[in-house]
């Protein structure tokens, strides 16, 4: 091909084709030479080396005229390699574009990929090492015209949110009428019965987990497993291969999207920006290390080994004015081009570090808060990382929302019947106010949830003890201990119908704790229908059937178990109440009746003190507005508790509708009052009938 090399300009970052040719634009503080390779397949030749001609503000920039959309390439950076400066340079390894839109190829792993020579060390420093890596990386792909879409977003207040967390491929690799070659890709994704399954379920946000290109940490390769959560970014723009048909890139996750908006349905990404699958000082050089290694990273004081507060090797040192365009760049191109409507970021804490602490004001949240584009868009925090001061949950500043492990463990507690569990149930019923209600945020802030990705599935949490994760090879040890559940008096399956009631219970109940708590309800793949993963609670390199959602003929208990939580679904979505825009604290909506009133099994309001009873395992809890008065009765207890309905003003006359313990919404039966038997390990919902 002819070829024909200008300035070009530093200005977008990537590789951005004219119509002509194709511009390319690379940051790079401390390099001293930067080639652009041009290759002819994935696994092809090397057909051109090409050194970029200009260096404008710290950016390397070329314009090539001749190249056409669909061009691999990557680059060669030259410059020191000195570990102790923290310089990890070496042109004989190909590197990733951080800016490229799709990636060819699957990278192969090679001690050719590491920047040093494997198991040779010369005065504590690494040996350089001179393979070519080329043959084992893939390639970065030219991208052509962006996909544009005329379909309106849903655009959903936060209060009428419901969140499905899933998994490309685990919801539709075993979907039997979703044709074969599309199944664990966003075209599978996109499919209507996965679309209608989701709506039956009243899901108004599907959670995906990592999308973004991310690759199979080598142990695991070695091992025979791969990585499936997906935890393992590389490239901040390309969406990963493996969902993707041959020949197809973002348009295909843009047909996705529009599929989800058409239904109502919005779209959230669970990001991977706090690091990146090059992991610590020992890990291969794969794109950011060798393009800057200094700048990209946090480094510790000697600037050979690497500041990690996310467990995986190295943190993403977002105080870095073009590291954090680069995270503010890929976000935006996933709102404006993506079409997504928000994201979930995981390990938020180490985003949020402006020097070695948690920082509400910090670069990265406040770019996010003044930022036309994503200030509009749903934020998520996981609000912790491994780093001091990293658990944060309460801590970011108003406009994003937060997993609240709090709720999660609270709940957990009260319904496997943990002495002094009540008090944890009525803060977090009401929003985690204890948590959140501060400079203006609203219950929605609480993403309340009972079971997500890492950890039990709902199933296995009323079935085991204990984890159970001998898959992973790991001799068990991997995983959390602290699963706050109860296997109901069997560890694992059973055949035993009084266990199985036991634990349908429970799970019915605690789908009705979170449909009825205040803030934001997220679900958990598959526990609409009894997914099990066999106890394992950290299946994350398990891409089988131990974490992919298992669809065909359900036992009566689950597919009943499907129609109970649409059904809470449904209340929800029916009664305000259920939903609220305001933390509850007691004010009054009419006269003698208060928005939030707390009542003992006795009829007689709750007062603090009453809450310090170690033993009670029952309570009620009123909701009122002006028109409308709702009753929750929670009983953790196994046996049955007569609970007398508390005296109202405005009568005393009460319609069931919600009994866990049978699984019946808006059940046909006579008015109750006086009082009412809520059964054992149960949640009601009664509504006050107008005289």
């Amino acid at each position: 091909m002819e070829l024909k090399i200008g300035p070009g300009a530093p200005s977008p970052r990537g590789a951005t084709w004219d119509g002509t040719g194709v511009n390319f634009a690379l940051f790079s503080a401390h390099a001293t030479r930067v080639e652009l390779c041009l290759f002819d397949g994935p696994k092809g030749n090397e057909v051109a080396r090409i050194a970029l001609p200009e260096y404008t503000d710290q950016i390397w920039h070329g314009h090539i005229t001749g190249i056409q959309p669909g061009q691999l390439y990557g680059y060669r950076v030259h410059g020191p390699y000195e570990p102790a400066e923290g310089h990890r340079f070496n042109p004989n390894k190909l590197l990733l574009d951080p800016y490229a839109k799709l990636y060819a190829g699957a990278l192969e792993w090679n001690d050719a990929l590491f920047g040093y020579k494997i198991g040779v060390k010369k005065d504590a420093d690494l040996v350089l090492d001179k393979r070519d890596s080329a043959p084992f990386m893939p390639k970065c792909v030219v991208a052509g015209e962006l996909p544009q879409s005329d379909i309106e977003r849903p655009c959903l207040p936060w209060n009428e949110t419901v969140i499905y967390e899933a998994h490309v491929k685990g919801l539709t690799a075993r979907r039997s009428d979703i044709p074969e070659a599309i199944r664990g890709t966003f075209l599978g994704l996109a499919e209507p019965q996965i679309i209608e399954h989701l709506s039956r379920l009243g899901v108004t946000a599907i959670e995906l987990l990592p999308v973004q290109a991310f690759v199979n940490d080598r142990i695991l390769v070695d091992q025979g497993l791969s990585n499936y959560w997906g935890y393992n970014s590389i490239g901040f723009f390309a969406p990963a291969s493996r969902y993707l048909t041959e020949g197809g890139g973002i348009e295909q996750f843009r047909t996705m999207v529009d599929a989800y908006h058409r239904a109502g349905i919005e779209v959230l990404l669970d990001v991977v920006y706090n690091h990146t699958a090059e992991g610590n000082e020992f890990g291969p050089t794969l794109s950011f290390r060798g393009i800057d290694n200094l700048s990209y990273y946090k480094l510790d004081e000697e600037k050979r080994h690497y500041y990690d507060t996310t467990g995986c090797g190295n943190t993403l040192d977002t105080t870095h004015p073009r590291v954090l365009q680069l995270v503010m760049d890929s976000l935006r191109y996933w709102v404006e081009v993506g079409g997504v409507d928000g994201f979930r970021f995981d390990l938020a804490s180490a985003l949020a570090r402006d020097r070695d602490r948690f920082d509400p004001n910090s670069s990265f949240l406040d770019a996010i808060s003044q930022d036309p584009v994503l200030s509009r868009a749903k934020l998520i925090a996981e609000p912790w990382d491994l780093g001091e001061n990293g658990y944060q949950v309460g801590g970011f500043p108003p406009g994003w929302a937060e997993w609240n492990d709090r709720w999660r463990d609270d709940i957990r507690d009260y319904w496997r019947g943990e002495m002094g569990s009540l008090p944890g149930l009525g803060a977090r019923v009401l929003g985690s106010a204890d948590v959140y209600d501060r400079e203006g945020r609203r219950p929605w802030t609480s993403v309340n949830f009972i079971t997500a990705h890492d950890g039990f599935t709902l199933a296995d949490l009323v079935s085991y003890n204990e984890k159970h994760n001998a898959a992973n090879k790991e001799d068990n040890r991997d995983g959390h201990d602290d699963n706050r559940s109860w296997n109901c008096g069997v560890e694992g399956p059973t055949d035993d119908p009084e266990i199985l009631d036991i634990r349908d219970r429970l799970r019915r109940a605690e789908l009705a704790s979170l449909m009825f708590s205040q803030g934001t309800p997220m679900l958990n793949m598959g526990d609409e229908l009894g997914r099990t993963q066999g106890g394992n609670n950290n299946a994350f390199c398990q891409d089988n059937d131990i974490s992919w959602m298992q669809w065909g003929e359900h036992s009566a208990r689950d597919a009943n178990l499907y129609g109970f939580l649409a059904g809470l679904a449904q209340l929800r979505k029916d009664y305000p109440l259920l939903r609220g825009t305001r933390f509850l604290h007691g004010e009054p909506v009419a006269p003698g009746i208060e928005n939030a009133t707390w009542y003992k099994p006795d009829g007689e309001e709750k007062r603090p003190e009453h809450w310090e009873d170690p033993v009670a395992k029952c309570v009620g809890l009123a909701l009122a507005d002006a028109e409308t008065l709702l009753l929750q009765l929670y009983n953790s207890d196994a046996e049955e508790i007569s609970f007398t309905l508390p005296e109202i003003e405005g009568g005393n006359r009460w319609r069931v509708l919600c009994d866990s313990a049978t699984g019946e919404i808006r059940p046909d039966r006579p008015l109750v009052g006086g009082a009412v038997m809520i059964p054992g390990r149960a949640v009601l919902l009664l509504e006050r009938v107008a005289p």
